[in-house]
């Protein structure tokens, strides 16, 4: 499964889906800050909740990368 990018000004999340232990999936995102200088910092976030399929995690993974960026002040 691809993973999904998402920019806002200087903020990149990446959402990408990792398969847990037990067979189910989690959703989570990756956080970057580029404000141009050689260091980006990053941050990774999980979906608190795990899902029976990939598909199902990316949508939460999604709409958790919505929400991050959403709450930003530019």
């Amino acid at each position: 499964m691809d993973d999904v990018t998402y920019t806002k000004g200087i903020y990149t999340a990446t959402v990408t889906v990792r398969q847990i232990d037990d067979g189910s999936f989690q959703g989570v995102v990756s956080l970057a800050r580029d404000d141009g200088s050689s260091n980006v910092e990053t941050t990774s976030y999980e979906v608190d909740a795990v899902n029976p399929t990939a598909s199902e995690a990316l949508e939460e993974g999604k709409a958790l990368a919505h929400r991050i960026l959403g709450a930003l002040e530019l």
